[in-house]
């Protein structure tokens, strides 16, 4: 009678297709050493749009059981909803920290310090509500009755509760705020509950970047400045720069012209590439206001300006353009209905490594002392983007009881790291 064999998989080339492979080759001909690639994710949750329904899915690529195949259902949520549901998480976020007024003449205490310990007491009750705002999303986007929901609903539960801290990319049509939301792990402590503080994770759409040629020999990173002059004394925006001056081979770009020239260039090889500048949320005959950001002269950068300038290298063997973004895009207020993840797609879908910036409006004081705080990590080649974000998370409510950390939203780039030669 017919049985089934047993067989044990010694070698996984193909990281169960959680991502197609990013070319490496040796950085140098006299450094023929392979760059080690990262495991495979903890855990990849998908969320596709498809013929009007919700689509999830989840699976722990690392395990192996006899059920292998992911764990999904169909949301009973629209996407309607569910976007409005996420432009009303970040706007309590905004309201109770940012823009959080405890007296009409009092001003914004919360907007105006990076250390919220003097107001330790509020800041700790915000965070509690913002806990259980991020709890109830995760509640509604999961609601419904049906056994294949349930049981989705239970799986991802209790992977996302019970185990340590996992690698997770969202791999969703949906730009949402992930590291916002929260689940109930039974802590006492609040701040244990974001999946920002659990977890590392990543937004991911459905998109690959371009393949590239292999990455030159470095022993310097490659960066660029580009910024609005009157932000330049702002907090710790000096030593940001400075920073930068003193690790790198930094290029500073004020004026619009010089960024959209450096983008019409078939080859742009920064290892960083910060924005240090102003954002305004522009219409553009879309649904969604998207994102543009302006340097020192008036002109807007929006992601169809981004890919009208390096649309003619989509094709080209040697262009490069692979830098990890980091988008401190200041602004006065933020739509409900903002597309804030259009920008960063678009510099992902060119070749970026990955995007990191906030989804609400963030003050200027704390997006500085972020900046320093990334960049001082990131610079050293030692740790992943996807650990520094989750780092700083923890530190900044460790040391500040500030939770504006998990406004920063990484979009790709989980697995991004800055490799220079010795």
């Amino acid at each position: 009678m017919p049985r089934d064999l047993l067989v044990e998989i010694h070698q996984n080339p193909s990281a169960d297709y959680t991502r197609l492979p990013r070319p490496r080759g040796p950085r140098h001909p006299a450094d023929a050493r392979p760059a080690k690639e990262p495991d495979p994710l903890d855990l990849v949750v998908s969320l596709r749009h498809h013929r009007g329904d919700l689509l999830v899915s989840a699976y722990r690529p690392g395990e192996r059981t006899p059920w292998t195949r992911p764990h999904h259902a169909e949301l009973k949520v629209s996407k309607a909803v569910l976007l409005a549901r996420a432009a009303r998480l970040r706007t309590i976020w905004r309201d109770r920290l940012v823009q959080y007024d405890p007296e009409p003449i009092g001003g914004y205490p919360f907007a105006q310090a990076v250390d919220f310990s003097r107001l330790a007491g509020v800041a700790e009750r915000q965070v509690a509500e913002l806990a259980e705002e991020g709890r109830y999303f995760l509640e509604v986007m999961l609601d419904g009755p049906d056994r294949e929901l349930t049981v989705f609903r239970e799986y991802l539960t209790r992977t996302l509760t019970e185990h340590g801290s996992l690698r997770i990319s969202f791999d969703s049509d949906l730009h949402l705020p992930w590291p916002m939301l929260a689940v109930d792990s039974g802590a006492a402590d609040p701040w244990a509950d974001f999946l920002g503080h659990r977890h590392q994770v990543e937004q991911t759409g459905a998109g690959y970047p371009p393949i590239q040629p292999p990455y030159p020999a470095r022993t310097r990173p490659v960066t660029s400045l580009n910024t609005d002059d009157q932000l330049t004394d702002v907090g710790r925006a000096p030593e940001v720069r400075k920073l930068l001056e003193d690790r790198s081979q930094l290029t500073v770009r004020t004026e619009s012209e010089l960024l959209l020239k450096a983008l019409s260039s078939a080859v742009l090889d920064e290892d960083v590439m910060y924005f240090w500048c102003h954002g305004q949320f522009v219409a553009n005959d879309s649904p969604y206001e998207q994102l543009a950001v302006r340097l020192s002269d008036d002109r807007q950068i929006d992601a169809e300006l981004v890919r009208r300038h390096r649309r003619r290298h989509a094709e080209a063997p040697d262009a490069m353009f692979r830098p990890f973004v980091l988008l401190n895009a200041c602004h006065t207020g933020q739509s409900a209905a903002a597309e804030l993840e259009h920008l960063g797609r678009a510099l992902v879908d060119l070749g970026a490594n990955g995007v990191l910036g906030p989804q609400i409006e963030i003050p200027q004081e704390f997006a500085a002392e972020y900046a320093f705080a990334f960049l001082d990590l990131y610079l050293t080649g030692e740790f992943t983007a996807g650990e520094i974000t989750q780092q700083l998370v923890r530190w900044f409510a460790r040391e500040y009881r500030n939770p504006l950390a998990l406004a920063y939203s990484l979009h790709c780039g989980i697995d991004s790291i800055l490799e220079l030669t010795p």
